[in-house]
């Protein structure tokens, strides 16, 4: 998972490896690794995201399914254009 922004800040880290097989279990063990961050949670509610460089939008995270080697981006909402 490659965090940007406030995503970054709020993880203390720019990147980390998942072992999931979907974005919700990858997004639910980086909550868990970073649960003495509080603010890392609240910045996953306002993220979108990219999996493999394919946006995935409003689509249930459990239903977006990852491959080992792929590439989460962590993108929060950032102004301009």
């Amino acid at each position: 998972m490659r965090y940007w922004a406030a995503a970054k800040a709020a993880a203390g880290t720019a990147e980390e490896p998942y072992a999931a097989a979907t974005l919700a279990q990858a997004l639910d063990a980086a909550r868990e690794a970073h649960a003495a961050r509080p603010e890392f949670a609240r910045v996953l509610l306002r993220c979108s995201f990219l999996v493999d460089g394919e946006p995935v939008g409003r689509r249930d995270h459990t239903t977006v399914p990852l491959t080992e080697g792929g590439t989460v981006e962590v993108l929060p909402p950032f102004a301009g254009g």
